[in-house]
């Protein structure tokens, strides 16, 4: 249970540092539009923080912290997270900074968070599953 509760506190800082760079990012540039930048804080607290409490709740309850699947389970979700993370920081950025894509950067940027996304997905299904048996 622990791990996960880790998980969530270090979860809980890249959310608030997200936060912090987007508001910071765009007041240097004068940026007032919607962007991805703004929508990667609200995503890591949830998915990262959030989810993480929850998880830690359900291994102690079940008490299933040692299953192998579970610990896979967790690997494929942060994997994830992260990359899906850090795609919306990248393009954020980007579109703070005026920066023009072009279609096959576009549709890069869009991919990787795709497979970022999925990987989540996977992960969570898998928690939920194991969740589901044990229970």
């Amino acid at each position: 249970m622990k791990k996960y509760l880790n998980q969530a506190l270090v979860f809980a800082v890249y959310g608030l540092c997200a936060g912090v760079f987007y508001r910071e990012f765009t007041k240097y540039n004068g940026f007032t539009g919607r962007g991805m930048l703004g929508m990667a804080h609200p995503h890591i607290l949830l998915l990262g923080f959030a989810w993480f409490l929850v998880v830690a709740l359900f291994v102690k309850v079940l008490n299933i912290e040692e299953d192998k699947k579970i610990k896979m389970a967790n690997i494929i979700y942060v994997a994830g997270l992260v990359i899906a993370s850090v795609t919306m920081i990248v393009r954020g950025t980007l579109e703070v900074t005026g920066f023009e894509f072009t279609s096959a950067l576009n549709g890069a940027i869009s991919g990787i968070a795709g497979i970022g996304h999925m990987m989540v997905a996977a992960g969570m299904i898998r928690f939920i599953n194991i969740f589901r048996k044990n229970a």
